[in-house]
């Protein structure tokens, strides 16, 4: 038997719950018993976990919208039909936030359109509404954006090597971590491992922005930017355009004789465990080799066949490389 469709006003209602609950539970009082009564109520439809999961990504939207003066005119937004749906529930979500006011579209504080994009199976292309060219990384999420004065992106996990479509007026910015990448018209690659951040650039130029410190780092083709919290600028350093960091989207992993601590955060990345160190000296060991990022999963079980490691696991489960202790000379 088929599920009874919902009229219109049955799934405002739905949208309209799950703003109100993505607004509560964002807020600072927010008191056990509505988490309940919001798990509850999540769990009971599929519709509601989807409608929820809209919401986040509205409020991540808005969570990057500049605050108004309290007496700005308010001028109704009218979105493109793919934020319908929304639209109402923005303006709750909006209101959650501390913003007297809002100016839409025209004072560039609402985008014009919305595009959520991920790669679960595979490599993916996509083309953004402004008309650049995207390449995802398997494991990658990211959300666009259109502004009247920027085109956004927000790179959630993963990996993403971009086309740019040339418009100095109408600047492209990614962001990822704690920091952003501002360029109007370019080729470069943005990777993004729990707060690490590392930015390449192959073709035009683009400036490296932080959030926690004023200015900016730019950089010129063959140069690569990496990031991550505590760090007082971006380490900047030459590498070859045929890096094996731009392997992937070949499908290929190239470990190229790098030590496990600076190999693990490349190969965890495909991996839905991931797999940790035991301790520092382990991470000290050098690995090399070409694999197929579809098939990682099976290096790890074939470590300890090639390195001087063994496997265990942690209490959350996940596959933990320790090194096997050498040998003392015999006296």
């Amino acid at each position: 038997m088929s599920e009874k469709s919902l009229s219109e006003a049955e799934y405002d209602a739905i949208t309209e719950a799950a703003a109100h609950w993505c607004m509560r539970l964002h807020a600072g009082d927010c008191t056990p018993a509505e988490r309940q009564a919001f798990s509850q109520w999540h769990d009971c439809h599929p519709l509601h976990a989807f409608e929820y999961a809209a919401m986040l990504e509205i409020w991540d939207v808005a969570d990057h919208l500049p605050r108004s003066e309290p007496d700005a005119t308010v001028v109704p937004f009218k979105p493109r039909s793919r934020l319908r749906t929304y639209a109402v529930a923005a303006a709750i979500c909006l209101t959650a936030l501390p913003l007297a006011a809002f100016t839409g579209w025209e004072a560039g504080l609402l985008p014009s359109s919305y595009e959520r994009f991920e790669a679960t199976q595979g490599l993916r292309q996509v083309t953004l509404g402004d008309g650049s060219q995207v390449e995802l990384n398997l494991g990658t999420e990211l959300v666009y954006s259109n502004y009247k004065d920027e085109r956004r992106v927000t790179l959630r996990k993963g990996e993403a090597f971009f086309k740019v479509s040339h418009d100095r007026e109408h600047p492209f910015i990614v962001h990822a971590g704690e920091g952003k990448v501002r360029v109007t018209g370019t080729q470069f690659n943005v990777w993004k491992y729990g707060d690490q951040v590392r930015v390449i650039l192959l073709e035009g130029s683009v400036q490296i922005f932080s959030d926690k410190v004023h200015g900016s780092v730019p950089l010129t083709p063959g140069m690569q930017a990496s990031y991550q919290p505590g760090d007082a600028t971006p380490r900047v350093k030459a590498i070859a355009l045929d890096d094996s960091a731009l392997a992937w989207r070949q499908g290929k992993l190239i470990l190229d004789n790098l030590a496990l601590a600076d190999a693990l955060p490349l190969i965890n990345r495909y991996l839905n465990k991931p797999v940790m160190l035991a301790d520092a000296n382990t991470g000290t060991i050098r690995i090399g080799g070409i694999y197929n990022i579809n098939e990682v999963n099976n290096l790890v079980p074939s470590l300890p066949k090639v390195l001087p490691v063994y496997l265990t696991q942690n209490q959350d489960g996940n596959p933990v490389l320790n090194s096997i202790p050498r040998k003392s000379p015999k006296s």
